[in-house]
């Protein structure tokens, strides 16, 4: 039988060590840094038309798709907010801006006009629209990357050239990152477009999305600095 002795003995080390056990993790708790969250991923807006649609492709071959695909592969944590539909003008766009904000945006990309010139929308008209867009966003302070595009060549020179110094005044606003045409190497390339002549085919988008993705991935540091 055991001694009381060794009964009190047996007792007084299991609180000892439970003491000890119970002031090591609070010592670890205290000088061990605390685990790094992880950062929620930046919402990126693509707030455009057809082009960034992905009209007639399968979804995960269109620009959004695309892009997300590309940024993840160079360890960008993005979500893309779809704001991008086929026929849109730049009226569109505006109207539609804060319903496709109100689940917020980090950054954005603008991609509109081509439709503009289609219809032979006037070019203060456009100009108007996408000003009181990049307004909206930098009220939002919503950093803004802005693709521009040309008129067609049948309305004229002189609607051409008014049409393509909207981009290019825009371009120069302070904070606004500039792409000058979104089809740069792509347009008037059959290899590269659908049968429509117009919309890049997913060899287009990828030429796209390769050319672009170095100002993109410029536009997410302004959300989160390296």
């Amino acid at each position: 039988m055991e001694s009381i002795a060794s009964v009190y003995c047996s007792a007084r080390c299991a609180r000892k060590a439970h003491w000890a056990t119970a002031l090591l993790i609070y010592l670890l708790a205290v000088i061990s840094p605390p685990h790094a969250a992880h950062a929620a991923p930046v919402r990126l807006l693509v707030l455009g038309d057809s082009l960034s649609a992905g009209y007639g492709l399968a979804h995960e071959d269109g620009f959004e798709s695309r892009l997300q695909a590309a940024l993840k592969a160079h360890g960008q944590d993005v979500n893309i907010v779809d704001g991008a539909v086929s026929g849109d003008t730049s009226a569109g766009g505006r109207a539609r801006l804060d319903w496709v904000l109100s689940d917020g945006a980090d950054a954005a990309i603008v991609e509109l006009g081509a439709n503009d010139g289609l219809r032979g929308v006037d070019p203060k008209d456009m100009e108007a629209n996408l000003t009181a867009i990049l307004d909206a966003l930098a009220a939002k302070h919503i950093p803004v990357l802005l693709t521009g595009m040309y008129a067609p060549p049948n309305l004229g020179p002189d609607y051409q050239k008014a049409f393509r110094a909207v981009f290019d005044r825009l371009g120069r606003r302070p904070g606004v990152l500039y792409d000058p045409f979104f089809l740069e190497g792509v347009a008037t390339v059959p290899d590269l477009n659908q049968a429509d002549h117009m919309h890049p085919n997913l060899t287009g988008v990828n030429r796209v999305v390769a050319r672009i993705l170095p100002l993109v991935e410029k536009l997410l540091a302004k959300v989160r600095p390296g």
